[in-house]
């Protein structure tokens, strides 16, 4: 069971990186980054998986939401007026962005970067993080 398991794993990590791999065998350049501007947000850092999928939130649920970001479930900025921005890295293969979140879970933030829409939603590549 277990080296099925980690066969399975493998074979998914290796499907991950198999697009770019061909496509940079190809010689076709690669999609441009999308454009974004330049902005300053406040909100609340939010563990996604509880504060959606739970309704779980707040200074009772900080630990949780820091045990969560450990295991890659993504945090994200919520700030008063509803908007979702979801942290991206501007690296190729991508950082992980839940490092510079973590410690300020379930605390509101001023966060500095470069915002943009995509796939519907609103994504930051965050410069700066401090408590607001």
């Amino acid at each position: 069971m277990r080296k099925s398991l980690i066969t399975a794993t493998l074979a998914l990590a290796l499907g991950a990186f198999a697009p770019a791999a061909a496509h940079a065998q190809s010689g076709a350049k690669m999609p441009a980054a999308p454009s974004g501007k330049d902005v300053t947000i406040t909100g609340m850092v939010v563990d996604v998986s509880c504060k959606f999928g739970q309704g779980l939130s707040g200074p009772s649920h900080r630990m949780c939401a820091q045990v969560c970001a450990d295991k890659g479930i993504p945090l994200a900025i919520l700030t008063k007026e509803g908007k979702l921005y979801i942290p991206t890295s501007a690296a190729m293969p991508g950082d992980a962005q839940n490092p510079l979140l973590k410690e300020y879970a379930e605390q509101e933030v001023t966060v500095t970067g470069k915002a943009f829409s995509a796939g519907g939603a609103m994504a930051i590549q965050i410069a700066t993080v401090k408590k607001a």
